[in-house]
């Protein structure tokens, strides 16, 4: 009869692989994606930093001014996200890909989780009154119950 092997212990290797992290430019965003990118940078994962660009009713679409302003806060997102890095590189590296994708920001962020394969989700606390009558993003995800989502002040 064999002896039952002792269990060894696996220091790092089980952690997330794909970090999604939404941002849409405020300020609680911009926190969660540091927030996240500092567990990517922790678990050796790849960060996904992700813009849900709203979809414009009929109306507004023929308006290009409006539809170009979406795409400007993509780039400017970009731009903001490069300039962190390029400041931060002697200080830590961790390998991150940013993606935009269309449609309302929980439908857009769970597409993204999903084509991404997202082992963890991370957002800022919503800043709208709103939110409180209708539920917002981050409440809506974790009732999704399909990743672990962290929401960040």
């Amino acid at each position: 009869m064999t002896e039952p092997q002792p269990h060894k212990f696996e220091r790092g290797t089980d952690g997330p692989k794909v970090i999604v992290a939404g941002l849409d430019g405020s300020d609680s965003s911009m926190r969660a994606a540091a927030y996240a990118a500092g567990l990517a940078r922790r678990q050796g994962a790849m960060l996904a930093l992700v813009y849900v660009q709203p979809v414009l009713p009929a109306g507004a679409a023929l308006g290009a001014p409006i539809a170009d302003a979406t795409g400007e806060v993509a780039e400017g997102l970009v731009s903001e996200i490069r300039e962190a890095t390029r400041r931060m590189k002697d200080i830590w590296d961790v390998r991150w890909e940013f993606h935009t994708f269309r449609g309302d920001p929980y439908n857009g962020l769970v597409t993204a989780a999903d084509e991404l394969k997202a082992d963890a989700v991370v957002v800022g606390a919503s800043e709208s009154a709103g939110h409180r009558f209708i539920g917002s993003v981050a409440i809506r995800l974790v009732k999704a119950g399909r990743w672990p989502v962290t929401v960040v002040p």
